[in-house]
């Protein structure tokens, strides 16, 4: 797995080699996609400077952090420590015109879109061939019952997006939040820079809610209002506004996400990981695909700050609702094939508009290696079996390349293509992964 040509590997196919023994170890794990690109709004619209600690430097944060530059908003990253200072614009956006690309991040495309309409003048948003396939309907229509101008240059509900504004002005809204929680969080982090306090209704489901659960928990700590209402399935969320926070020093944890491919890792290995940096009072959703290898007869020890993953000789198959972790579908489909029984994941219809068809592509590329995979428009199912070495393709996903290299450390002749998508959230994957795969060293 090493990335140089000594292990075999070009700029298109990665060989991933087998380990032949159990993955122990401690592995270095990025800091939250999630909570640096949130980190990085809140502290865009302080007074003053922001300092983050920890923050993960990867294709996705790069895009936020040159998305709020063309915003007006100065910052100064520091990738060797780990560390991003923020000048926060006290509210106001200083540019009036901008051209921001997102590439594939959804999550940019979705934040800066919401923020953008906190401005006065025009603003345009692109991305790449996939992002203009990703929906942005729900969140267009918001925007405009609340009179800002935010539309698909093409009619597709997806960018190019056109936004016109002369700033929030506040009232009540209904968004839709079924298909990715993502429209939600955006509008949170705008409101408080309306000129009237926002009510935001979601009448039906909402997709990923541990992800609004860290938007609202995260704009607390940092000192904003924010008020939830439950009746039933729906929700109403009630932003005071204006509202204006200072800056300040902030720690981002370890991505909880990226971490799920070392429990992983430990589980079809037989090993053991830790984890620091995250336990049970974490911020992140994704922590709880945990309890999913517990119930799958893994051991899982939580402490204050250290989250312990342990392997079984025994894996049982599952069936289990994933959508409240919906980022972690593709780790539990990896280790599915070496249970004991078949696996359902269930709830997942919207990973479907994720950076590809998560589906369908996982489910393709597992049958590639042998395996027997059924898909439901909810989700998919996957049976006990042997993987066969194949190259498989990645779809430009992350989360599929970090997930199926997991099925090579038990399977050889697995060769990933495109393996370098990987530095959308976790640039030093494989090196980690290696690191950690290598032999114990005999003292």
């Amino acid at each position: 797995m090493r990335g140089d040509s000594e292990a075999g590997m070009t700029d298109d196919v990665l060989p991933i080699q087998p380990a032949y023994w159990p993955i122990r170890g401690e592995p270095r794990i990025p800091g939250s996609k999630s909570i640096t690109n949130r980190a990085l709004a809140l502290a865009a619209f302080a007074c003053g400077e922001s300092h983050l600690r920890g923050a993960l430097f990867s294709d996705d944060t790069l895009l936020m952090v040159k998305a709020l530059r063309d915003l007006g908003i100065q910052v100064e990253t520091s990738p060797s420590d780990h560390s991003i200072t923020v000048h926060g614009c006290a509210g106001v956006l200083p540019a009036q015109h901008a051209r921001i690309y997102v590439g594939n991040a959804g999550t940019v495309a979705r934040f800066v879109t919401a923020l953008a309409s906190v401005g006065r003048g025009t603003f345009t948003l692109d991305g790449s061939e996939r992002m203009r396939e990703r929906p942005m309907g729900p969140l267009l229509r918001a925007l405009g019952a609340l009179g800002v101008q935010a539309e698909s240059v093409a009619g597709s509900d997806c960018p190019p997006i056109l936004i016109c504004t002369t700033g929030l002005p506040g009232g009540a809204v209904t968004v839709e939040a079924d298909v990715s929680s993502q429209f939600l969080s955006g509008l949170l982090m705008a409101a408080p820079y309306a000129r009237s306090t926002l009510e935001i209704s979601v009448p039906g489901p909402l997709s990923s809610e541990p992800y609004v659960a860290m938007t609202i928990r995260m704009m607390q700590d940092w000192g904003l209002r924010v008020f939830e209402e439950r009746e039933g399935t729906a929700r109403r969320y009630r932003v005071p506004a204006p509202q204006l926070i200072e800056g300040r020093q902030y720690t981002i944890e370890p991505d909880a996400t990226a971490a799920s491919y070392f429990m992983a890792a430990a589980v079809i290995m037989g090993g053991s990981v830790r984890i620091r940096g995250l336990g049970r009072s974490s911020l992140q959703g994704d922590v709880a695909f945990a309890d999913v290898l517990r119930t799958m007869g893994a051991g899982v020890d939580f402490a204050e700050d250290i989250l312990t993953v342990t392997g079984t000789d025994a894996l049982r198959g599952v069936s289990v609702d994933m959508n409240a972790i919906s980022d972690t579908v593709m780790t539990l489909a990896a280790i599915a094939p070496f249970a004991e029984s078949p696996t359902r994941i269930r709830n997942v219809a919207h990973i479907r508009y994720k950076e590809c068809d998560r589906i369908e592509a996982t489910a393709t590329e597992l049958r590639r290696l042998g395996l027997r995979v059924l898909t439901h428009p909810d989700g998919l199912t996957v049976y006990p079996g042997t993987p066969r070495g194949a190259p498989v393709e990645t779809y430009n996903d992350h989360r599929i390349a970090m997930s199926l290299a997991l099925v090579g450390l038990r399977t050889p002749g697995v060769l990933l293509r495109n393996p370098s998508c990987v530095s959308k959230t976790f640039p030093d994957f494989f090196a980690e992964l290696q690191r950690l795969s290598d032999p114990p060293v005999e003292m």
